[in-house]
């Protein structure tokens, strides 16, 4: 069992400490994969991505694990975390090969977590550079890029703009 802590966004709670089993959590993200490649078989042509609120949740818990942020507040507009040096973090997970932003974030963590697959951090490093590279702003306000140039990208991070991995990716 480890500690993450979650912001509770109630001054009077103050920040929640909890113990995390995350042979728990991978199981049930198995469990999640399993049931989408499950109704895809019986719904042929259908795509059952695990998107939106449910992966974006996943990838900021353990985000907040790997890096030691702490989570704002779910469905912040802005940034998801702050960092232990006081910078504002977006974090994004994907099983697909992309992802879209909203926003030029102050620092950026984007995780990738293929189905059956360990998850890995594709970029880590200052928004900027990622916001510039991204492709044009959709219909939908989000400006899509991929993981292939986010890991590209990532290789020319200085690792001084990084912030450090205090532990495994746990899933």
């Amino acid at each position: 069992m480890v500690e993450v802590i979650l912001n509770s966004g109630q001054a009077n709670l103050g920040d929640l400490k909890r113990s995390i089993d995350w042979d728990a959590v991978a199981s049930h993200l198995d469990a999640l994969y399993s049931a989408a490649d499950g109704l895809e078989k019986l719904f042929p042509g259908r795509k059952f991505t695990l998107d939106g609120h449910l992966v974006g949740s996943i990838g900021e818990v353990v985000a907040a694990y790997v890096f030691d942020l702490t989570l704002n507040p779910g469905s912040t507009q802005g940034h998801d975390a702050k960092s232990t040096d006081g910078r504002k973090v977006e974090i994004k997970l994907t099983q697909g090969r992309s992802v879209a932003i909203r926003h030029e974030p102050e620092h950026l963590i984007v995780l990738q977590r293929p189905k059956g697959g360990p998850m890995r951090v594709v970029f880590n490093g200052p928004g900027s550079c990622a916001w510039k590279a991204a492709g044009r702003m959709q219909r939908n306000g989000q400006r899509p890029i991929s993981l292939n140039k986010l890991s590209k990208l990532n290789e020319t991070v200085d690792e001084s703009c990084r912030i450090p991995m205090r532990r495994a990716i746990p899933v």
